[in-house]
């Protein structure tokens, strides 16, 4: 799976509005700053949000963003969803939906286990679980396996 700037740069920005909490709105300028995010994309990027109802705005002197929910209502996966659709698409289409012929038959399986597998984990993570750096146990335990960090 590769995961998009668009899709990194959301998350980023959903934590650091988690982490402010529910005073004050945040001004586009702290998050990308924050977060080392070129503010145009973010801008668009926080529209998207706010159009899936994950981020509400207020313009103004004393605008800016908060989350629409509780930081421990909100994963990871609510998120990537809102900026890039459906989690683990083949060429753009649910794998339960494509049919391989012949021999490649049963790849449709992998699809849908892969998109499992990705659910499991991005599903399982809250931005309040971000914020206070306690990844629930199971994601915690894929991360520590030291095969997990090799590159291939």
């Amino acid at each position: 799976m590769r995961v998009s700037a668009k899709a990194d740069y959301a998350v980023r920005a959903a934590v650091e509005l988690a982490a402010a909490g529910e005073g004050e709105p945040v001004k586009g300028e702290r998050l990308a700053t924050a977060q080392d995010i070129p503010l145009q994309f973010l801008e668009h990027i926080l529209l998207e949000l706010k159009h899936q109802g994950l981020v509400r705005a207020r313009r103004g002197a004393k605008g800016g963003y908060w989350l629409a929910r509780p930081a421990d209502e909100v994963t990871v996966a609510d998120v990537v969803r809102a900026v890039e659709g459906p989690i683990a698409n083949v060429q753009s289409m649910p794998p339960e939906t494509i049919e391989y012929a012949g021999n490649a038959e049963s790849l449709r399986d992998v699809w849908i286990a892969v998109r499992a597998n990705i659910r499991s984990v991005l599903e399982r993570v809250t931005l309040a679980d971000l914020v206070a750096g306690e990844l629930p146990a199971t994601v915690a335990a894929l991360a520590a396996e030291p095969d997990s960090w090799a590159a291939r």
